[in-house]
């Protein structure tokens, strides 16, 4: 009897080699339909022609891995060389979630590539400097030194960085940086106590990690604004990095780590609006809902946070604001992917700018396309981040503006170095701050 039992007995399947992206290909509503209206708005396909490189290719690639046809190792390079702009989503006629199945094959990525140095270096990075609002400021600080004291121009003209290509590479493309704004004391002065303490609406800030540290002016700029037109901004102490960047590289467990923190630092200002002025952060912050739908004790709070959540353009435009002054200077307004094609905000950025008297809102060529900053895509893929960025940088120089105006850090980081290595004398500046200076308030 023992031995018919072991021979009939079910070997136990082998769990599937990438579950997230199995998960998401079972749960997704709508498939792709190879019509190709996405090819024109994908930067990689444009740049390369590749089929595997436009959205429906890579669409095929994670299907066939969900699927069990295709090893996950075979999808890994597309998976990592997308920029997840998310235009071809603004393109689909299917209303494909794409960024499902991309962020899922992501996870299912970093979880088989669970060794290594890079790695590693890269947990540093997510995991201790990120949450840290005061090590993130040492770092500006010290890259901010760096920049002004000499040193640089020492280091590039002996060559001491060609020994170490990625370094070498890395301080060729760091964007000129600002010494952080707190430690000037111009940032909490204006935040702590507010300007306004009894005015009649209140919102809240998210000060994240890398606009906190390194555009705390914009921060400033927003808390100007707003007071002046009547309304008092709040800071939570408790909260910290958005985690968008965790979710962008596979770590979907630190990102729903750091939506909890927010959740819990938040839900003490009521239903006050979550005001964010920066892209990416708002737009991961829009998906709390979704990121912790699976969490029976936080699926809740997530969504009620997340429909809190307004981009500070958003928030200005249901304000009656007071007139601002003149403010005569041409500007090319350049969407971030993720305020555009993840929160869907085209206008609000536009009807801002364009209420400051005398500003000329010029016409920008490909305002839609990506920048290629795309987090830490510059330093993954530099030399398709650098094609992308001189592509940006023609079109701007053709528009005649004087100053460029986007609402994302990493777009500001991206362009602001662009501007600097060709000389370029077109200054790269958040619409908040354009609109803080009609005001006087800078």
């Amino acid at each position: 009897m023992e031995a018919s039992m072991q021979g009939t007995a079910v070997a136990t399947p082998e769990p599937h080699p990438a579950p997230h992206l199995r998960a998401a290909w079972q749960s997704a509503e709508s498939f792709c339909i190879k019509c190709g209206f996405c090819l024109p708005a994908c930067p990689t396909y444009r740049e390369t022609g590749v089929e595997a490189s436009s959205p429906r290719g890579r669409l095929d690639l994670m299907y066939a891995v969900a699927q069990g046809r295709l090893p996950l190792q075979a999808a890994e390079h597309q998976l990592w060389f997308c920029l997840g702009c998310l235009a071809c989503e603004t393109a689909c006629p299917s209303g494909i979630r794409y960024h499902d199945m991309l962020e899922a094959g992501r996870i299912d990525s970093t979880a088989r590539r669970s060794h290594g140095l890079g790695l590693a270096l890269q947990r540093v990075l997510l995991l201790g400097l990120l949450p840290s609002p005061t090590l993130l400021r040492l770092v500006v600080l010290g890259m901010a030194l760096y920049q002004r004291s000499g040193l640089r121009r020492l280091v590039q003209a002996t060559r001491l960085l060609w020994l170490i290509p990625p370094l070498a590479r890395l301080e060729a493309r760091m964007p000129p940086v600002a010494f952080p704004v707190s430690w000037r004391g111009a940032l909490r002065e204006p935040l702590s106590p507010p300007a306004h303490p009894h005015a009649p609406r209140e919102a809240v800030l998210l000060t994240g990690c890398v606009m906190d540290a390194a555009f705390g002016a914009v921060h400033g700029a927003t808390v100007r604004v707003l007071a002046r037109n009547g309304v008092r901004t709040l800071l939570p102490p408790g909260q910290t990095c958005c985690g968008a960047l965790h979710l962008h590289a596979g770590d979907e467990a630190g990102a729903q780590a750091l939506a909890r923190r927010n959740i819990a630092a938040f839900e003490d200002s009521g239903d006050a609006a979550i005001v964010v002025n920066s892209a990416g952060c708002g737009a991961l912050l829009k998906a709390y809902g979704a990121l912790l739908a699976h969490d029976p004790q936080w699926k809740t709070r997530a969504g009620r946070f997340s429909r809190r959540v307004q981009d500070v353009s958003e928030f200005v435009a249901g304000l009656s604001l007071a007139p601002p002054n003149r403010l005569e200077v041409r500007v090319a307004y350049d969407d971030p992917c993720h305020l555009l094609h993840a929160q869907q905000v085209r206008e609000p950025p536009r009807r801002m700018l364009e209420s400051i008297p005398g500003l000329t809102l010029v016409p920008l060529r490909e305002a839609d396309m990506c920048c290629g900053s795309a987090g830490s895509y510059s330093l993954a893929h530099p030399e398709m981040s650098l094609r992308l960025l001189n592509r940006k940088l023609d079109h701007i120089a053709a528009s005649g503006a004087e100053v460029v105006a986007t609402g994302n850090p990493g777009c500001l980081l991206q362009l602001r170095q662009g501007m600097q290595a060709r000389g370029m004398a077109i200054r790269v500046a958040h619409p908040v701050e354009l609109l803080a200076e009609a005001y006087g308030l800078r």
